[in-house]
C-alpha cells in the first residue's frame, strides 16, 4: 500500500481491516521507495493531495515505471482520488505540467484557475458489488470529464458526473470507497 503523510495519507482502517484477514499488508512510500510488486495481489493507491508533492513523486521515476509496468502486466490496483491522480498520465498545475505513472491516459489540472470543490458521498454497482465512499477534492480533469463504466449517485440518488475507470485489473475513481456490499 502507498502511504506518505501527505501524498497518500486518506483510507479507511475498515479497508485496510478487511485486506488484513485476506493476507498481509506492506507499505511503501512512492517519493522515496520503489516498491518490490513481485508478489503482490492489490497494489492500494489511496486518497491524498499528490499535486502539492510533484517534486518528489516526479523525480521517483523507478516508481512510477513500477505502478505503470505492474499495471500493464494485470496487477490488481484499487486507486481512489489522489491514487487515481497518481496514475493518470500527468497533472498540470500554474508551474507547469509534471509526468505521473501513465497508467490512465487523462491529464489533471490543479491549476487556481481551475479549481472547482467536488464533494459528497457517492455510490455505484459494479459486477455485482455496491460500492460506497466519498469525494473531495479540487482539481478536475484538463478538458472534458471522461466516460464513466458506470453510474455513479449521490446520497440522494441524483446522478454524479464522477467517472469510475477499470483498465485491465485497475479499478480507479476520485471516490474514497468505505464500504462494499455483494449483491
Amino acid at each position: 500500500m502507498a502511504r506518505n503523510a501527505e501524498s497518500f495519507s486518506f483510507y479507511y482502517q475498515e479497508n485496510l481491516d478487511r485486506w488484513v484477514q485476506e493476507g498481509s499488508l506492506t507499505f511503501f512510500d512512492p517519493e522515496k521507495e520503489v516498491p518490490d510488486l513481485s508478489h503482490c495481489d492489490l497494489l492500494y493507491l489511496p486518497g491524498g493531495y499528490p499535486e502539492k508533492h510533484l517534486e518528489a513523486l516526479v523525480k521517483a521515476e523507478r516508481t512510477r515505471k513500477c505502478i505503470r509496468d505492474y499495471a500493464e502486466r494485470g496487477g490488481r490496483i484499487i486507486a481512489e482520488c489522489g491514487g487515481m491522480i497518481y496514475l493518470c498520465q500527468s497533472i498540470v498545475t500554474d508551474e507547469g505540467e509534471y509526468p505521473m505513472c501513465g497508467v490512465l491516459p487523462y491529464t489533471i489540472t490543479a491549476r487556481k484557475a481551475d479549481r472547482k470543490l467536488s464533494l459528497g458521498y457517492r455510490r455505484f454497482t459494479l459486477d455485482g458489488k455496491e460500492y460506497r465512499g466519498h469525494e473531495f477534492h479540487y482539481t478536475q480533469f484538463l478538458g472534458e470529464t471522461p466516460s464513466s463504466i458506470v453510474q455513479v449517485y449521490d446520497a440522494k440518488d441524483n446522478p454524479v458526473p464522477t467517472p469510475v475507470f477499470k483498465y485491465k485489473n485497475v479499478l480507479a475513481s476520485y471516490t474514497h470507497l468505505y464500504h462494499q456490499v455483494d449483491n
